[in-house]
């Protein structure tokens, strides 16, 4: 087999954010037992923002506090952060499972995020591109001083439901503008599932470009994830010519949780995150290796589907 695949599971985040039925704390946790079984290098657990704005992720310090317990050698936990606040919750976090667990370091990643279209970043974050760039620059050094990486998601790399498609230089220009500020990774997100292969090769092209001399961060992870939904069913033939083309970092979520809102429609809600059972296959299809073990998997897509019945 080939090069290993870096893989991070973004369902008990981004797959359950959108869910209007609350999650008990203690199924969630579940699922991120189970995820962390599975091999994956990396869960996003959740997320420090307002429970006013995303109530299903108000408990996000109750579930770190829970897993504090028992996290395992070698899984990363990330959370996002909207903004200095968020990150003083994370760091609150990590001090408090130090003091009770004498946990190393619980939350190994913060998450900022913005878009690459100005409609989008103002109706997900209330801001310009500007401005949320602004906003991250002084929660990148902080978070490296904890010895905490930071990942800049950037939303819309391929189309925008406001703006309509988006240009590939305008993805690379967003993330020049993060490493500008010292984001450890770039994860392009194809939020509403409007890629194709040609489309997000166009997108990763453009960005490698802006990444030369960086295919690995400080902490030897790869600097280029891509994170794809899966609403049209081309997910699978994007990570393709991803893979193709040099990307070794992709997000997926057990049991496929998620879909963006802005991609539904009254009658039909979108698909949502490439599920992680579909990432794993086109990888080692290709003659990569995923490192993910199948049984444990088929749990966590188990519980993934329990939590939204």
């Amino acid at each position: 087999m080939g090069d290993r695949i870096r893989i991070t599971d973004v369902a008990p985040r981004d797959g359950l954010q959108a869910e209007s039925v609350p999650v008990p704390v203690e199924r969630k946790a579940d699922l991120v037992r189970a995820i962390q079984r599975t091999g994956v290098a990396e869960v996003e657990v959740s997320s420090f923002v307002s429970a006013k704005w995303i109530p299903q992720l108000g408990d996000a310090p109750e579930l770190f506090a829970r897993l504090a317990v028992d996290k395992p050698e070698g899984v990363l936990y990330s959370a996002l952060v909207p903004n200095e606040r968020g990150l003083d919750a994370a760091l609150t976090a990590n001090r408090e499972a130090q003091e009770s667990h004498g946990t190393e370091r619980l939350i190994d990643k913060v998450s900022v995020f913005t878009a690459s279209s100005e409609t989008f970043a103002q109706k997900n974050t209330n801001a310009s591109i500007a401005e949320t760039i602004e906003r991250f620059r002084p929660i990148v050094p902080r978070a490296h001083e904890q010895g905490i990486r930071v990942r800049g998601y950037i939303s819309c790399v391929v189309r925008c439901p406001f703006e309509g498609d988006i240009p590939p230089t305008a993805v690379a220009e967003v993330a020049s503008r993060l490493l500008e500020i010292g984001v450890d990774e770039i994860d392009l997100g194809d939020t509403i599932g409007a890629g194709t292969p040609d489309s997000i090769g166009g997108v990763v092209l453009e960005v490698i470009d802006r990444l030369a001399g960086r295919p690995t961060n400080d902490f030897g992870d790869p600097s280029l994830t891509l994170h794809l939904h899966d609403t049209f069913g081309h997910a699978a033939e994007c990570v393709r010519v991803a893979l193709e083309l040099g990307v070794r970092s992709f997000d997926a979520s057990s049991g496929g949780l998620g879909g963006c809102p802005y991609a539904s429609t009254p009658d039909h809600r979108a698909p949502g995150n490439i599920a992680m059972s579909t990432l794993v296959q086109t990888i080692e299809s290709m003659g990569f290796t995923a490192g993910i073990d199948q049984v444990a998997q088929r749990e966590a897509d188990r519980i993934a589907a329990e939590l939204i019945r």
